[in-house]
Formats: structure tokens, C-alpha cells, sequence
């Protein structure tokens, strides 16, 4: 009986801890929606129910079993359809070290709003001129094939697992991952028109809705306990419970360092403490602790998420003196700080090592770039990855979804045309 108490409680907090990770598909909407303007608004509200919606079938019907099924080789992972049945009330109860001690379909539960996330990161760094349904192309075969790949040669027991790289719940896996795909997408596709003019000019595109952006960020920050906290997998004992309030209580000194650190920083580069870098500043906050929110103290968590607000700031700089435009800072949140975070490790694990957090980083950029960069180009010869002068012009919300998110300030009605 006691056996069947812990596996449902570890059951549900893996289910509660999926739920807070699917509410930061509603964070990234809100915080996209704010950084854009307005006549791009429904495209991009567009693009994120549709990317959460594919992530989740086709990681059910592919994407997990590679990631997590049976292989011959720590490089090639198998291929299989579908995901199986759940555990035995017979298996629960033998115990044993080899016994389950949570269920499998919460298991694919919890896996598969990991993947929607690293493809959301995609969506935010192409918005005003992707075409739509190049874009949800791209996302089939992401979290179908191309995150799994590299997933399961980490947390699937392949050979990166093997060399010993560390990354807890996914500053790599996930967002290292999510923004090399994006870095290949943007790189095709040119930066916005107007964004960059001559002699190295740089023009600001402000958002439309700054009240949107920072809900967003909130429902990320809140979202990322259940990233990060479900990511111990366990509940239902005193030392996991104990590594859990660890998490949640470093996950969010992380972030709060990461928001004063990007405010400081925009002060002493800008003369204005710019909401937008305070923003970036917490979502990098949370990516550097994501590798491992588990070992550091608070008081270094709180320097990891310091250190991390402030190299978003200079990051975001760089690529736009190197014009490469990315309208919401995609790349340098979850990328550049992603290296950041899984560097930041070595600080307080005593088991990572140099060696296997850079091969981690390596790989994982190396392979999710090149296979996103060939997939980009496909699409480009193909049906084409960018819209038109016009259509950027007039905004994409009317051109491919018909309708308008403010249709009363602009007197359009929001009519289809």
C-alpha cells in the first residue's frame, strides 16, 4: 500500500509539474505578442497554438520512443511508433531498485511540453517575416526527429550521457537546442526591413504591448518551477522533497538576479533602465540555473542568474551590430546563456566535468544547426521561408490568418481580404 501511495504521489507531481510547464506555451504567446507590433500579433498567437499542437503529436507518434526507446548504438537511436502502455500494478508493488516508481504516460506527459518549448524559442526569433506554414513544417520535423536525436543522446542514456555532461532539465537539451535552430532560421532569412540602414545603423522596432511582454515573463517565471522542479522526477521522500524546495527556491533567486543585473547593465549601457532588457534578464536568469538548480546555494544561484542578465544584455547588442535581427533576443536568452548555464555547473557538481560540458555543447549546437540549416534551405527552395516586401509591409496578421488582434484602432474591422 505504501508502495502504491509513493508512485501516485510521484505520479501527480510529475502531471502538476507538466501542467506548469504547458502554462509557459501561454508565456511565450504573451511574451512574443508584446515584442512584435500590432499587425503581426495573430500570426504569432497563430504560430504558438499550432507549434504546441504539433509538438504534441508528433512526439506521441514518433519523437519519445526515439528519444527514450530501445537503441543499438549510443549515437543512432531506434525508431518506433507510438508510446506504449503504462506500468503494472504488479511492477509497482514487487519494489526493488528496478521497480517504477511513477507512470509512463505522465513520463510522455512531461516530456513532450519540453519539446513545444524548444520549438516556441524558434517563434520568437523569425517573427514579422516567416511564413506560417513554413514555420509548422519546420516544427514537424524538430519535435518529431531533430529534438529527440539529440535528447536521447542525454537524458535517453546515449553517449553524451556516457562522457558525463550534466544538464538537470535542459539549459542545452532544450534551450541551447531551440535557439541553434533559430540562429540557422534567422541567418536565411535576413533580418526585418528597416531594421539596419547604412554604416552600421541600428533602428529600434519597439513592441506593441508592454503590459503583454511582462505577463509573459511572469508566466514563464512561474511556469519554470515545474521545469526545473519537475525535473527531479521525485517527490514522495524526504531527500527528494528536500531537492525539490532547492530548485524551486534557487530557480527563482536565479531570475530575480537575472532582472536587476539586465536593468544595471541597460542603466550603465544605455542611461535607462529598458524594460525589455529586465525582461530578457529573467528568462536568462532561469536558463543558467536550468542545467543545475539542484547543487549550487542560493546565494550562488542568485550569481549564476546575476551573470546571466548580464550577458544577455551585451549579446543581444552584439547580433544586432552584427545584424543579425531577433526581435525578441530568442537566441541570446536560450542560446548564449544557455552555454552559460551549462559552463556554470562545473561551479557546485562536483561530478560534471569540463570535458563533458563542452562536448555537450558542441554536439548539440553542431547537430541541431547543420540539420536545421539543410531543413531551412529545403524550405526555401521549396515553398519559400520568407514573405513578401507587401505583405511585411502590411503585416502578416490580415496576409495569412485573415484577421487583425486590434481590428478598433485600425479601422479595418478585421475583415478578411
Amino acid at each position: 500500500m505504501l508502495l502504491e501511495v509513493s508512485y501516485a504521489l510521484d505520479t501527480f507531481y510529475f502531471l502538476m509539474s507538466g501542467m506548469l510547464v504547458m502554462w509557459m506555451a501561454a508565456g511565450f504567446t504573451m511574451l512574443e505578442s508584446g515584442l512584435v507590433r500590432s499587425k503581426n500579433t495573430v500570426e504569432i498567437l497563430t504560430k504558438n497554438i499550432g507549434l504546441y499542437s504539433i509538438a504534441c503529436i508528433m512526439y506521441m507518434l514518433v519523437g519519445y520512443n526515439i528519444m527514450y526507446g530501445d537503441s543499438s548504438s549510443s549515437i543512432i537511436p531506434g525508431l518506433s511508433f507510438l508510446v506504449g502502455g503504462d506500468n503494472s500494478v504488479a511492477d509497482v508493488v514487487a519494489g526493488g531498485e528496478d521497480a517504477p516508481y511513477y507512470s509512463n504516460i505522465a513520463d510522455f506527459f512531461f516530456q513532450v511540453v519540453f519539446v513545444a518549448t524548444a520549438m516556441s524559442i524558434i517563434s520568437g526569433a523569425v517573427a514579422e517575416r516567416m511564413k506560417l506554414w513554413s514555420f509548422f513544417v519546420f516544427a514537424v520535423v524538430l519535435t518529431g526527429f531533430i529534438y529527440p536525436i539529440q535528447g536521447y543522446w542525454s537524458w535517453g542514456g546515449g553517449f553524451l550521457d556516457g562522457l558525463g555532461y550534466s544538464d538537470y532539465a535542459g539549459s542545452g537539451i532544450v534551450h541551447m537546442a531551440g535557439a541553434s535552430a533559430a540562429l540557422a532560421a534567422v541567418l536565411l532569412l535576413g533580418a526585418r526591413k528597416g531594421k539596419y540602414g547604412p554604416d552600421g545603423q541600428i533602428n529600434p522596432i519597439p513592441g506593441a504591448n508592454m503590459p503583454l511582454a511582462t505577463l509573459g515573463t511572469f508566466i514563464l517565471w512561474m511556469g519554470w518551477f515545474g521545469f526545473n522542479g519537475g525535473s527531479e522526477l521525485k517527490v514522495s521522500d524526504v531527500e527528494s522533497a528536500n531537492a525539490v524546495a532547492m530548485v524551486f527556491a534557487n530557480t527563482n533567486l536565479a531570475a530575480a538576479a537575472g532582472v536587476i543585473a539586465g536593468l544595471i547593465t541597460a542603466r550603465a549601457l544605455f542611461g535607462k533602465a529598458d524594460l525589455t532588457m529586465g525582461l530578457n534578464g529573467a528568462l536568462a536568469g532561469l536558463v543558467a540555473i536550468t542545467a543545475g538548480p539542484d547543487t549550487p546555494s542560493m546565494l550562488l544561484a542568485t550569481i549564476i542568474g546575476a551573470v546571466g542578465g548580464v550577458i544577455v544584455v551585451f549579446s543581444i547588442v552584439a547580433l544586432d551590430k552584427l545584424r543579425i535581427d531577433d526581435p525578441v533576443g530568442a537566441i541570446s536568452v536560450h542560446g548564449v546563456v544557455g552555454i552559460w548555464g551549462l559552463l556554470a555547473v562545473l561551479l557546485s557538481n562536483e561530478d560534471a566535468t569540463l570535458v563533458g560540458q563542452l562536448a555537450g555543447i558542441v554536439c548539440i549546437f553542431g547537430f541541431v544547426f547543420v540539420t536545421s540549416l539543410i531543413l531551412w534551405m529545403i524550405l526555401k527552395a521549396t515553398m519559400g521561408i520568407r514573405v513578401d516586401e507587401e505583405m511585411e509591409y502590411q503585416g502578416m496578421d490580415l496576409a495569412e490568418c485573415g484577421l487583425e488582434a486590434y481590428p478598433e484602432f485600425t479601422g479595418s474591422g478585421g475583415s478578411r481580404k
